[in-house]
């Protein structure tokens, strides 16, 4: 058997409950939950907690593999290490000693399923006894005596000629049971490398890193999976397109403030042959002048919530098209239905909770009528 062990623990100093605060739409651990579940090579997963929060969390994703397991408060205190915790769940639990031990960081929310799946490959072609993940870092290292570790300074080489120099990103390692048994250690023995792209080698200890990580999430995986399947890009406009204020005259006159970065999205998505257009609750000349303005292929004003996805449906059906080939962009409750059927759903900062909450939906950096659109936008072109 191969099974998964995450470490998770309440007492997170630099970032309070880290490990499920939500991360581009969904609680942190998701994401290597997610991958874990999906490959092929992962039987069991086993996630290690001393929080209600967490274990709540977890259970609520409701995948089949995973069970929580309650670590004891001694091995989930500031000082304890993560093989103390691993020792102690192993001498509680039963497993054979040839069973394989995959060790995963929640920190490090960019693997992927393949990631699992190729890293066993490599331990098994090798004939090794363990693994641990790198990435090639192509720095020059010096030691505190002033001496280079990695390279001749009166040779430098040119960086398209340097190899570099492996360094761990802590997303995984793998061992035998056995072997983590007998020397207290994730790894021993013969140990290989899986090689992982070199933006994962962002782990997330504090606020800093957390926006980074965002960032490298959307450009580099949340983007792949998006970018070659969206055929209709919609959007709603009060508190998405704008920042939901109403702005009114001394004569009664209705205004609303537009991001002309959203609009250059349109023009964006128009020119890579994606039709656009508004759903939208409202009903004004304002929205039908911007939506002219910007060369929308559809525009739908003063529809309910339950016409919303009605009308959605008709367009698919129109273009030829899926509902999972649609990507929307709401805010609020009237969006709700929608943003769960389409198949790239995103919402803006501030948005309602229940929103925010929707499983699978991309939570935007940026506000309504703040360019959150365009920052969708980004995402679905893969920019």
């Amino acid at each position: 058997m191969n099974l998964a062990f995450i470490p998770v623990r309440c007492g997170s100093k630099s970032i309070p409950l880290k490990n499920i605060k939500i991360f581009c739409g969904q609680p942190l651990i998701y994401w290597n939950l997610h991958a874990l579940q999906t490959s092929s090579s992962i039987d069991k997963i086993f996630v290690a907690t001393d929080c209600e929060s967490i274990k709540s969390v977890v259970e609520n994703f409701n995948f089949s593999k995973v069970e929580v397991y309650e670590r004891d408060a001694k091995n989930a205190d500031d000082l304890a290490s993560t093989e103390s915790v691993i020792v102690e769940f192993l001498n509680k639990k039963k497993f054979n000693d040839n069973d394989l031990f995959f060790l995963v960081q929640a920190t490090s929310p960019f693997t992927q399923s393949k990631d699992f799946d190729n890293a066993l490959k490599t331990l098994k072609v090798n004939n090794a006894d363990s693994l641990l993940t790198c990435v090639r870092a192509k720095r020059f290292l010096w030691n505190d005596k002033g001496h280079p570790l990695n390279y001749d300074f009166n040779n430098r080489p040119r960086r398209q000629d340097f190899n570099g120099t492996y360094m761990e990103n802590g997303a995984f390692y793998i061992n035998t049971i056995a072997n983590i048994k007998k020397n207290q250690n994730r790894l021993s023995g013969n140990v290989v490398i899986h090689e992982m792209e070199t933006f994962t080698s962002v782990e997330i200890d504090d606020d800093d890193d957390w926006k980074i990580a965002e960032m490298l999430m959307k450009k580099y995986i949340i983007s792949k999976k998006t970018n070659l399947s969206v055929k209709l890009f919609l959007s709603d406009v009060d508190g998405t397109l704008t920042d939901a204020g109403m702005y009114y005259g001394n004569n009664g006159e209705e205004f609303k403030k537009f991001n002309t970065h959203d609009g250059k999205g349109f023009e964006l998505l128009r020119k890579a042959g994606i039709k656009t257009g508004i759903i939208t609750s409202e009903k004004t000349e304002i929205v039908a002048n911007r939506a002219k303005k910007l060369q929308l292929d559809y525009v739908y004003q003063g529809l309910q919530h339950f016409e919303k996805y009605e009308i959605v449906k008709e367009i698919c059906t129109k273009e030829n098209i899926l509902i999972n080939e649609v990507a929307y962009v709401g805010d609020d409750i009237n969006c709700l239905e929608l943003l769960q059927s389409v198949g790239i759903a995103a919402c803006p900062n501030n948005s309602q909770a229940i929103i925010k909450n929707i499983p699978g939906i991309i939570l935007l950096n940026k506000n309504g009528g703040d360019g959150a659109v365009r920052e969708f936008v980004n995402i679905v072109l893969g920019l």
